[in-house]
């Protein structure tokens, strides 16, 4: 049951921004981080809202719309590989989350945050285990993050139509592992990863 939101919502704590992450455990591709306050995250249109690893690439657009136009704010941060490279994926994530609240058009009362504290945010924030399955605002986050993020996958694959970025999106599948294995990394591919290194380190 999702009622963190009412809990706040009923102490007159508004408004809520929710914040969660797409891409974190690709090894190709773009962290994407997005913060959402909702204008009212029990509206009933928004019944459908859920985790996005739970909905389909279609439902999924469709509900990319709706929380577009059910939001009071929006705030999308793409991260690339290299900062990734660079920083670690834990360290980008949390500057993107950052950067994201930081970014919305409005400040929040409060954030709500899928499973990982926001260090000097200077808001009163909550961690939220698996919160994008029990808080609506961190849900259409989610939703938010995942379809932006798979649509710049789907431009990357124009241009790198071998590796099939538009099926796995980046992540480790067999698929994209043999296209690794037959092409090596392209400049997209996150070189920190443990299975990217080791193709570089084999010469492939």
């Amino acid at each position: 049951m999702k009622v963190i939101e009412r809990i706040l919502l009923d102490a007159g704590i508004s408004p809520i921004a929710g914040v969660d992450e797409a891409g974190r455990g690709a090894c190709a591709g773009p962290l994407v981080v997005a913060s959402v306050v909702l204008k009212d995250p029990f509206a009933p249109e928004l019944a459908r809202i859920r985790d996005s690893k739970e909905i389909g690439e279609e439902e999924r657009e469709e509900l990319f719309d709706l929380v577009t136009e059910e939001a009071l704010a929006i705030s999308v941060i793409e991260i690339s590989s290299h900062v990734i490279d660079e920083r670690g994926v834990h360290a980008a994530n949390l500057d993107g989350m950052r950067r994201a609240v930081q970014g919305l058009s409005m400040t929040p009362s409060y954030v709500l945050t899928d499973g990982y504290v926001i260090e000097g945010l200077g808001l009163p924030t909550l961690a939220v285990w698996k919160g994008d399955q029990v808080v609506h605002s961190i849900s259409a986050a989610s939703i938010i993050a995942k379809v932006t993020r798979d649509r710049i996958m789907r431009k990357m694959d124009l241009d790198f139509p071998m590796y099939g970025f538009a099926r796995h999106k980046g992540y480790g599948t067999q698929a994209h592992t043999q296209a690794l294995e037959e092409f090596g990394p392209c400049e997209f591919h996150r070189r920190s990863f443990a299975n990217v290194a080791a193709i570089i380190n084999t010469g492939a």
